[in-house]
């Protein structure tokens, strides 16, 4: 099992979900988040709002996957967060990490199956 985490644009986020929907990865919990990589400083437009400044918004997407799909969840995630052909910069991160267990609360079933 591995938790993978994506920081990305906040405009590519309906992009992202589509293509995790068409690999069928439909769990996943979405937050604004801010920060900053390489691009600090730059001044950005967010919904008709110019932010200038070291902290830009963000997209932040946890999903736990079992083994089986951390490679489609990954490769749908970049094709959905990448601007144009080659992306821009900015276009954010993915971090793949271990997931040690998973307990499902409801019915107190754990590891894979807890996953869906």
């Amino acid at each position: 099992m591995k938790y993978i985490i994506a920081i990305i644009q906040p405009y590519r986020l309906a992009d992202v979900q589509a293509e995790l929907y068409k690999e069928e990865v439909n769990l996943m919990t979405v937050s604004e988040v801010v920060g900053h990589g390489r691009q600090k400083g730059v001044t950005e437009i967010y919904r008709s709002y110019r932010e200038s400044g070291n902290l830009l918004r963000k997209i932040r997407i946890e999903i736990a996957v079992n083994d089986d799909f951390v490679d489609r969840a990954v490769k749908a995630i970049m094709r959905g967060a990448r601007s144009g052909e080659s992306g821009e910069i900015g276009d954010g991160k993915i971090f793949v990490l271990p997931l040690e267990r998973v307990y499902r609360i409801r019915t107190g079933e754990t590891g894979g199956i807890a996953i869906g």
